[in-house]
């Protein structure tokens, strides 16, 4: 994962200026839902001007583009939905912080949905609009992740969408974006628990490594948690006509669940960081046993090398008084042997009386 994963113009370009950016990867799909309160129609515009006769209707008009957009796909959205010129901009420089703009009619949110696969951890920028009667999403995947929500509108017996306004459609797809991050967690809880175990039995180089990856995910994931639970805040406030008194108490519940998810990620990072200081605390006593271990081993062979030394030496004049009288013994040899067994028998007890080994 990058660093800095945040796409802009070039210092001093002018604002709202619509350039992509990046050479699009996925082709724009678009999805729309008409509903009423008795039915639901679903449709693929293939442009942005398809969608125009829907304004008219007094029905509620869910607008999903999916892929990475153009600049002139975004601009025919921007004049005929009147979308902001800077919120255009937020769009094409994907990976902005997660916020909310509160426009005269229109309500402009970017969320991150977090997306992993096990390896690797990607931030998805998803950007809504929200009207009167409409709400429209951008999202750079090419397969819809808010599927689970569309078969949840298409049941027959599910009167939620149908009776209340187009703040529930919100509610829904925010709540589906904030608890996204629960199997995230669940799997770098997995890893944290795997790590663990390898910590406490063979810990490597690789073991470190992993622990750095995962500490610098949670760290991503950090980054993008934090402002999305104030972005709640403010929708929690209903500070616009938009937002219904009865559709707050939905977005209490999805506040909840960004505080659980913060706090879940919290203990995560914590238990990383503890994880690490252990296993440096590992090498460590690892690195001080093996020290242990060759000093013992020098500290035997030590007085054993004075020895050969002292008798590797000759010295043996005939008549002289200062020769060694041991190179002329007949079970010299053998009493040098013995003499350092006991040497090293009698530092073996003297290291075990100690607690040494």
């Amino acid at each position: 994962m990058a660093y800095f994963n945040k796409h802009y113009h070039s210092p001093g370009t002018a604002p709202g200026t619509l350039v992509a950016i990046q050479k699009p990867v996925t082709p724009v799909t678009i999805k729309l839902i008409d509903y009423t309160e008795s039915s639901v129609e679903e449709l693929q515009p293939a442009s942005a001007r398809d969608c125009r006769p829907f304004l008219d209707r007094q029905s509620k008009t869910w607008i999903q583009v999916n892929g990475h957009i153009d600049p002139d796909t975004l601009r025919d959205f921007g004049e005929l939905f009147d979308l902001h010129d800077l919120a255009l901009e937020d769009i094409i420089n994907s990976g902005q912080r997660p916020k909310i703009e509160l426009y005269d009619d229109q309500i402009f949110i970017i969320a991150t949905l977090p997306v992993y696969d096990g390896q690797n951890l990607e931030m998805v920028q998803v950007s809504l609009f929200v009207g009167k009667n409409y709400l429209i999403c951008f999202c750079p995947l090419a397969n819809d992740p808010f599927e689970p929500v569309r078969k949840r509108m298409r049941q027959p017996n599910n009167r939620r969408f149908a009776d209340r306004g187009i703040d529930y459609l919100l509610y829904a797809l925010m709540d589906f974006i904030i608890d996204a991050g629960f199997p995230v967690l669940e799997q770098f809880g997995g890893q944290l628990e795997a790590l663990e175990e390898e910590l406490l039995e063979r810990p490597s180089q690789k073991t470190l490594a992993s622990l750095h990856e995962l500490k610098r995910e949670l760290l991503t994931l950090r980054r993008v948690l934090w402002p999305q639970r104030e972005l709640i805040t403010t929708l929690m406030r209903g500070e616009d006509e938009l937002i219904l008194a009865n559709t707050l108490v939905y977005f209490r519940d999805c506040y909840d669940h960004s505080i659980q998810i913060i706090e879940l990620l919290e203990s995560f990072r914590d238990m990383a960081t503890s994880m690490l200081d252990i296993y440096l605390s590992s090498i460590s006593q690892r690195t001080n046993e093996t020290m242990r271990v060759l000093t013992i081993i020098a500290t035997i062979f030590i007085p054993l090398t004075f020895v050969v030394g002292v008798y590797g030496m000759n010295f043996d004049h005939p008549g002289s008084p200062w020769s060694m009288p041991e190179l002329g013994w007949y079970y010299g040899y053998p009493m040098v042997w013995g003499a350092m067994i006991l040497i090293v028998l009698g530092l073996l007890w003297f290291f075990k009386r100690r607690h040494w080994i």
